[in-house]
């Protein structure tokens, strides 16, 4: 029997997340657990609710496909929810007898055993959240013929747990949609218009019932058709996503096997006037509500108005290639990158205090555009606000995503005392009209007049401070200033009322800070008596987005993102194989 380590399950997770049908899984898993005592868990066994088969061939052997059964652990304690005993999954076969042999990966599953109509994995340890449990190879068999079809049956049993079966259903032959890539012009200036002739064809060996077709593009692109049989949805302004635009249409007709379709007006496909990096895919499915319910995820989607987006056949009775019934083939996307720019604006504050206080100030920067910055296949963060203490004060409370450096910006292991200087990263997106607000607590150490400490948005990179996108380098620095001189002394940050798209670099106070000084000194309960010089854009872009390569982007727990993971369903991912690296 093959245990787990809490490293190992991480990257079971990891894959689950992005492996074909675990988020339809999520939904399509038993629908109601049974009765329980309070302490007895229930696990829920789930996967994809159908899954097409090769028909069996004339010659040679057949070609498999991957059935992935998951597991949900529902507990939301990530210390302690997990269930810590051996258990055992149970694979009732008899209903794809004579449709389809099935047998396990034997690297993936080595703890899997099938004999005669029954299969038999054992394993131990159920982590909190959705992972993957078992990958059933599958092929049609012989005698088989397009059409039949059967169910596999699992459950599952444990001391002291309880299981919720899950029932999948196999079926020999099936359309097989694919999407054909459009040669878009990727490199483009803001208001720059393309057309989008989306063209796709069905390879399998049956025709599709109506198609559901996906399009998401970023928030730098635009498409202003807003067809009737589509639904659309934009992601919450609060999210720290993509703010991407997605549009689920729906299209009537049968779609016959062997033939390619277009759509009968091709789309329009906008670069705006805030794009910068930006991505489009499109996507196309076997239209039913279960499949709409999945894209959904749970957002909100409003119907348009306009006409009736329809497809047509470019092509009848075309030769079919060798049949794949292969759901990898059904999206495409393209990158694109426009001539643009984004003035990002560092602000500072102005705040005072006696000797022994406490002072609160707030500082961050703005994207004034007018792009907006999204990293969205490397997932790196798009810059960072770099702060140094003024002199005379020691921070007692800072933002979680802020880590204290030393004085020349480098890795200080001490993360609980003041230290002086700062470095907050953003997320992977920066929206134009937004930024990142840093509310700091400091304590008056010692009062000195017109104390500063620069508050600098640069790049991630220390040795490569630029930000290339940016044309005003002169306002990505301000200034918090502690105990200016006089009434309303000017902080020398570019506020939310000041001049912050002139290009010109603020000017420091006249005492200059020495952020090599180790401030010490007593705690008060006073705040500050001065005023703050305003924030810019909202906090929602400062979230820590966990997000890689793909489109796929970001396995979080809100709607939109589940609508980015549903969107890359097709990923292919071996959730068994982590287990045993």
């Amino acid at each position: 029997m093959t245990r787990s380590t809490p490293r190992t399950v991480l990257h079971r997770a990891a894959g689950s997340m992005a492996a074909a049908g675990l988020l339809a899984a999520a939904s399509l898993a038993g629908a109601a657990a049974p009765a329980q005592a309070a302490d007895t868990p229930v696990f829920t066994l789930g996967g994809p609710a159908e899954t097409a088969l090769h028909p069996y061939p004339e010659n040679g052997r057949p070609k498999s496909s991957t059935v992935g059964i998951s597991l949900n652990n529902p507990s939301e304690d990530e210390e302690n929810g997990g269930f810590g005993g051996d258990f055992t999954l149970t694979f009732d076969l008899s209903g794809v007898a004579g449709v389809a042999d099935v047998k396990f990966d034997g690297e993936a599953n080595p703890d899997c055993k099938v004999t005669g109509t029954k299969a038999v994995c054992e394993d131990w340890g159920i982590w909190p959240g959705l992972q993957g449990a078992a990958d059933l190879v599958v092929t049609a068999a012989d005698g088989s013929e397009s059409g039949d079809t059967g169910t596999i049956t699992v459950t599952g049993q444990a001391d002291g747990a309880t299981f919720t079966p899950f029932t999948t259903r196999l079926t020999v032959g099936g359309p097989d949609l694919v999407m054909e890539r459009l040669p878009f012009r990727t490199e483009l200036t803001p208001g720059e218009k393309q057309q989008a002739p989306i063209t796709f064809a069905n390879r399998g060996t049956r025709d599709a019932d109506g198609v559901l077709l996906t399009l998401r593009y970023s928030r730098g692109l635009d498409i202003p058709q807003r067809y009737s049989n589509c639904e659309y949805t934009v992601d919450d302004p609060d999210q720290p996503d993509f703010g991407s635009t997605t549009a689920l249409c729906s299209v009537e007709g049968a779609f016959e096997a062997g033939a390619t379709y277009t759509l009968a007006t091709p789309l329009t496909l906008e670069a705006t006037e805030r794009a910068y990096y930006d991505t489009f895919l499109y996507r196309i499915q076997e239209d039913s509500a279960a499949q709409r319910a999945a894209q959904r995820a749970g957002a909100l989607f409003e119907r348009g108005t306009g006409g009736v987006l329809k497809a047509v056949p470019v092509k009848k009775g075309a030769t079919a290639r060798s049949t794949d019934l292969n759901p990898y083939d059904n999206q495409q996307d393209a990158d694109f990158r426009t001539e643009n720019t984004a003035d990002f604006v560092a602000y500072g504050d102005q705040v005072a205090g006696p000797e022994g206080s406490t002072v609160k100030a707030d500082i961050g920067f703005r994207n004034e555009g007018p792009a907006w910055i999204g990293h969205i296949r490397s997932g790196e963060d798009v810059a960072t606000v770099d702060f140094t203490v003024p002199q005379g004060a020691s921070v007692t409370s800072k933002p979680e995503r802020c880590r204290a450096v030393t004085a020349d910006g480098k890795y200080r292991e001490d993360q609980t005392s003041p230290a002086p200087r700062y470095v907050c990263n953003t997320s992977m997106t920066v929206r134009d009209g937004s930024g990142l607000d840093l509310p700091f607590e400091l304590r008056v150490d010692k009062a000195m007049v017109g104390a500063s400490g620069a508050v600098t948005v640069r790049n991630t990179w220390l040795q490569n401070p630029k930000l290339p996108f940016d044309p005003k380098p002169g306002n990505n620095t301000a200034y918090l200033v502690l105990n200016g001189e006089g009434e309303g002394s000017d902080s020398g940050g570019a506020t939310a009322g000041g001049d912050g798209g002139s290009g010109e670099p603020s000017t420091p106070p006249t005492s200059a800070p020495d952020p090599e000084e180790t401030p010490s000194g007593s705690s008060a309960s006073t705040t500050s008596g001065g005023s703050s010089a305003g924030t810019a854009g909202g906090a929602g872009d400062g979230g820590g987005l966990a997000s890689t390569g793909s489109i796929a982007l970001i396995a979080s727990g809100t709607a939109a993102a589940a609508l980015a993971v549903g969107l890359v369903l097709f990923t292919a991912a071996r959730r068994r194989a982590a287990r045993h690296a």
